[in-house]
């Protein structure tokens, strides 16, 4: 498992909040997955409430 920098936005109460997070993941795919639930699950967000930017390998 590799190493993945995910980088977005999520919708705040005040606007939108900029975040960026590492996750262990196979691949993209799976790092976006992880992303999105990990966000959902700190901040009780649903997925159109947040946008990736970009995810790359750290």
């Amino acid at each position: 498992m590799s190493e993945y920098t995910v980088s977005g936005r999520f919708q705040a109460r005040d606007g939108w909040q900029e975040f960026e997070t590492e996750v262990d993941a196979e691949n993209e795919d799976v790092a976006r997955e992880h992303a999105f639930s990990e966000m959902g699950a700190r901040h009780n967000l649903k997925r159109r409430q947040v946008e990736l930017d970009e995810v790359h390998a750290a």
